[in-house]
């Protein structure tokens, strides 16, 4: 899925300007890829993003290894955002740290990982 040049209208913008923090917990590609998209449709619209975090869960993390196809896609946007994994879906898929794509940092566990961030103020959504 992908918002294209999707046009926030001025009161969505408003409403958005007032946090500048975002976190999402995903657990498959079609998520994941929905809210990278939304990181660009936030910042083209003018939203101030200062801090935006996708937290991985299940089975998804096996996606998240160098090698695989979302390699490069995250590669784009390491720079701009934060991607962490849930380290309890790592032990169950027997996923390593050292098999992760650069950049990509492994939590405790995605739900508290959520519960830290929502505490500190940020606007939050599950997939």
């Amino acid at each position: 899925m992908s918002y294209g040049q999707l046009k926030l209208d001025d009161q969505a913008v408003s409403d958005l300007q007032q946090t500048s923090q975002y976190a999402f917990v995903v657990s498959d590609v079609k998520h994941f890829k929905v809210v990278l998209n939304m990181y660009d449709v936030l910042v083209d619209n003018g939203v101030n993003v200062t801090d935006y975090e996708v937290i991985t869960k299940g089975k998804f993390v096996k996606g998240l290894v160098k090698g695989s196809e979302l390699e490069a896609l995250v590669e784009k946007y390491i720079s701009k955002l934060r991607i962490t994994v849930c380290s309890v879906a790592m032990a169950k898929h027997e996923v390593t740290k050292d098999q992760l794509i650069p950049g990509v940092e492994p939590v405790p566990a995605a739900s508290i990982r959520m519960l830290q961030l929502q505490a500190k103020g940020y606007n939050t959504l599950s997939y």
